[in-house]
């Protein structure tokens, strides 16, 4: 099945802590597992090594602090439409965070006649 994305579209993008849970999952393994269901377009994991959030608290990885609740940010582009349904599943699924949403145009989306392996 390939998935189409309209080239203006939207930038959802959710802010947690890498202990952070959606019942015995961690929450960004929950929300990519979520977006796969509902078929949005895809997402992306990214993992910081620094950051802090609401509390201040630093959480690094440098070898001297015991914080490992590292940043992690959760990417998803999609038309608004399936955007605007996904948030109040979103919703359900977090305790804390942050979620932003942004307009992008999507300039490639896969390539015709590519294949996975």
């Amino acid at each position: 099945m390939t998935m189409q994305i309209p080239r203006d579209a939207v930038l959802l993008r959710i802010f947690c802590g890498e202990d952070d849970k959606c019942g015995h999952l961690p929450l960004y393994e929950a929300i990519v597992l979520k977006a796969r269901e509902r078929q949005l377009a895809g997402t992306t994991v990214l993992r910081g090594s620094m950051g802090f959030g609401d509390s201040s608290r630093i959480h690094t990885t440098k070898i001297l602090r015991l914080s490992q609740d590292l940043p992690i940010v959760v990417e998803i582009v999609d038309s608004q439409d399936k955007i605007d349904a996904f948030l109040p599943v979103l919703n359900e699924m977090m305790a804390s965070g942050l979620v932003t949403l942004e307009k992008v145009q999507v300039l490639q989306y896969g390539k015709p006649g590519a294949t996975t392996q």
